[in-house]
């Protein structure tokens, strides 16, 4: 591990996105998030509970928060490796098929830029 740089975790989530991540778990059970490219810029991660939404081989797990898996597009993920997720709450509808939908607040994935030592950690480090 590079010095000074502990432990870098590519997906991270707010107090209140924490909350709202087991709130929905007391309803649903255990959860999982996909982020993807489409609609929203991308900026709104679809939240489900485990076994409704398929993993593709061609998507990557990024890491879990409050217990829940999020994975990303394999395109998206690549264009962001850069950058670490945060999983977020704001006023809002989540997306159709979300489980966050209805309840007048919504996930949101904001983005972090790793330091030069994080992506050396990360083994993402571009070359200049």
């Amino acid at each position: 591990m590079t010095e000074g740089v502990t432990k870098v975790d590519r997906v991270t989530a707010t107090p209140s996105a924490l909350a709202f991540i087991a709130e929905l778990q007391a309803e649903y059970g255990p959860l999982m998030f996909h982020q993807s490219g489409g609609c929203c810029d991308g900026s709104s991660p679809m939240c489900y509970a485990v076994g409704d939404f398929h993993i593709g081989a061609s998507d990557i797990l990024l890491g879990e928060v409050g217990g829940a898996k999020v994975y990303i597009g394999k395109a998206q993920g690549e264009a962001w490796a850069h950058t670490q997720l945060i999983l977020d709450v704001v006023p809002g509808r989540g997306g159709m098929f979300s489980l966050d939908n209805g309840r007048e607040k919504r996930f949101l994935s904001r983005a972090r830029v790793f330091s030069d030592a994080e992506l050396e950690a990360l083994n993402v480090l571009p070359e200049r």
